[in-house]
């Protein structure tokens, strides 16, 4: 949020910033606001909460509409929507708050072989994400899903595939012409194992290659899945597709990210300077087409008959 306030000033505009709190609708209605930059990650923030109060006080905001925010928070309602769309996702087995979960356990290796990502199915940043290798105990799995089933009622498995993780934005905004897909990025964790919490916010936990050092075609594709994962949850102005690349070339988009990090060294800012559109410009750009776009317009009342 400091981010984004300090580019959008820059850029020329008065900016407050208000916090994600039981006064909020008192200080937007309060403020006369002419439109609002939703920059709250995970549960409230982008998963179409937030969205909702701003249609219903009627006032412009950047981002994804109420159902694709809610459909890209639930990763397993996102992915229902991608394959669909013939867009290449992992295989899984979900798992349910209050099943045995030695059991479960036991059920999803059958399914999908030793190694498994266990992730909640509603929640950011990495949070409640494990890691279970080939030749980790089913005690390991068992604990993975303990640590999922604590933050959401469902678990989403799915069939391990390490490699190389890339992440590819989309701007979509009316300031910036028709959908395009931004430079890919490599990243390249460097606090844990994996792009998990401490590697995506610890100071230097991870490095960030932009434009990825990936050939033509493999951008190109990563490209195209990117834009077709934000068109199939009907995201609009900013996502962030996060795919890995697997040793053998597998190709698996992993999830959408409605509001993507934003600090000027994040990797949705990163990769839209790398396509020429610097920080100020972006948010300057996005919320000059939400306010171009307006606030939604309900059908008005009829007389009951």
């Amino acid at each position: 949020a400091q981010g984004v306030a300090q580019a959008l000033a820059a850029a020329g505009h008065r900016v407050t910033t208000l916090e994600l709190d039981t006064s909020l609708p008192a200080k937007l209605l309060a403020g006369s606001f002419d439109v609002v930059f939703p920059i709250a990650h995970g549960s409230f923030g982008e998963d179409g909460c937030l969205q909702g109060l701003l249609e219903i006080l009627g006032l412009p905001y950047v981002g994804s509409d109420v159902l694709a925010s809610a459909l890209a928070a639930n990763k397993v309602k996102a992915k229902r929507l991608f394959k669909l769309e013939g867009l290449p996702v992992a295989e899984d087995v979900l798992v349910h708050r209050g099943e045995d979960l030695t059991q479960a356990a036991v059920r999803v290796r059958a399914s999908l072989g030793p190694g498994v990502a266990v992730k909640p199915c509603a929640q950011g940043s990495a949070i409640g994400v494990s890691l279970v290798r080939a030749n980790a105990p089913d005690a390991d799995l068992v604990r993975a899903l303990e640590d999922a089933l604590a933050l959401d009622p469902v678990a989403l498995c799915e069939r391990l595939v390490e490699g190389r993780e890339l992440t590819c934005g989309v701007l979509d905004s009316p300031s910036f012409g028709p959908a395009r897909a931004l430079p890919p990025t490599e990243i390249r964790p460097k606090a844990g194992a994996f792009y998990d919490f401490q590697s995506k916010y610890a100071q230097g936990g991870s490095d960030h290659l932009c434009p990825a050092p990936i050939d033509a075609a493999l951008t190109a594709r990563v490209q195209e899945i990117a834009i077709a994962a934000h068109r199939a949850l009907g995201c609009r102005d900013l996502s962030r597709s996060d795919i890995l690349v697997g040793s053998d070339g597998t190709i698996v988009l992993l999830e959408v990210n409605t509001l993507p990090g934003m600090t000027p060294v994040s990797l949705y800012p990163e990769a839209a300077k790398a396509a020429g559109v610097p920080m100020e410009d972006l948010v300057d750009g996005l919320v000059r087409g939400a306010l171009q776009r307006g606030a939604r317009l309900g059908a008005a009342a009829l007389a009951m008959p």
